[in-house]
């Protein structure tokens, strides 16, 4: 009778091995699963960093085109004003030639 509780005692430890095995197994796999959604996260923060960056290149660059067109403005303002002073010149012209 007592080799036979001495089996049945030693399959129960065999039972609590496997049990704890299958325990660790489960809590590696909700590690692994952890690790995962860290990584996705750590993934999607980096995602959200670059779209902000594109955002802001995105905005540097109308702001540039606004800086180019408001240039192209002020050229073509300075050109009227040549324009006028050629245009009084020659009026001046005009007037001292006929004194």
């Amino acid at each position: 009778m007592n080799g036979l509780n001495n089996t049945i005692n030693g399959i129960n430890i065999s039972i609590d091995g496997i049990n704890n095995a299958i325990y660790g197994i489960n809590n590696s796999i909700c590690g692994i699963n952890n690790a995962i959604y860290g990584l996705h996260n750590a993934i999607n923060s980096l995602q959200n960093s670059i779209n902000g960056i594109n955002n802001s290149l995105y905005r540097i660059d109308n702001a540039i085109n606004s800086l180019q067109n408001a240039n192209t403005g002020i050229n073509n303002a300075l050109y009227c004003i040549d324009n006028a002073i050629n245009g009084i010149n020659g009026i001046r012209n005009v007037i001292n030639s006929q004194i």
